[in-house]
């Protein structure tokens, strides 16, 4: 059987690196990003980074818009069930980061939707197209869980997130639902967290695709995991 993918924020960091990983091992793949010219080139990258039998369809667009999860889940349905789930775009919110009471309404409400609502939301659009063997990973923060000054919007949208993904757990049994810590790595995200600052000492996005397909691939039940304590 087709192994059908959708991954979002793929055009970049995190989402690029297991894109092309999973393509290489013959995944087929839907994937997005808000930009459309840095997602052509990613689905470039991932086609030649695949195998034969692989397919990557390439959807522009925000993953907040419910119109733009809908053209995701049409594109998934014309490669076949999904078995595998990647809820990886997401938003700051705002750089530099402000305090807590600091930060715009408007932007913690963006901030939530992305980081939140919309993987849910994915998940919901999929849900007829989702096997019972399918794999939903929420990509997950260390900021879900440590209290890090002036990160409580991102932070506390990544914490709800984890507690939404093991309710759709509890909910489907049948799915595996992963919370995944990717670690501290060298990202845009990270940059614009720390404008100015160099980055260079910490791990490229390459360094959590090991700890992810252990955990996508393996046998692992519901629940939080660390990616880079499993690739060590």
């Amino acid at each position: 059987m087709e192994r059908v993918a959708v991954v979002t924020g793929a055009s970049q960091g995190l989402g690029l690196a297991l894109a092309r990983s999973l393509a290489a091992d013959g995944w087929s793949l839907v994937i997005d990003a808000r930009r459309e010219d840095l997602l052509a080139h990613a689905a470039s990258d991932i086609a030649h980074a695949g195998t034969g039998g692989s397919t990557v369809v390439a959807v522009p667009g925000d993953v907040a818009d419910a119109a733009h999860r809908a053209a995701l889940a049409a594109a998934a349905k014309d490669l076949g069930p999904v078995r595998l789930v990647v809820n990886n775009a997401s938003t700051l919110g705002a750089s530099p980061l402000p305090a807590l009471v600091d930060l715009d309404p408007a932007t913690y409400l963006r901030t939530l939707e992305v980081n939140l609502v919309a993987p849910i939301a994915l998940v919901a659009a999929l849900a007829d197209q989702l096997g019972d063997d399918a794999t939903i990973v929420n990509v997950s923060s260390d900021a879900a869980v440590e209290p890090y000054e002036h990160w409580g919007g991102y932070g506390s949208s990544k914490a709800a997130l984890d507690h939404a993904s093991m309710i759709l757990a509890e909910e489907h049994p049948s799915w595996r639902v992963l919370a995944i810590d990717p670690g501290d790595l060298d990202t845009e995200l990270h940059r614009a967290a720390f404008p100015g600052e160099d980055l260079s000492d910490l791990p490229g996005p390459e360094a959590a695709v090991p700890g992810f397909r252990s955990l996508i691939d393996g046998q692992q039940g519901s629940g939080r995991y660390r990616a880079q304590e499993l690739a060590r």
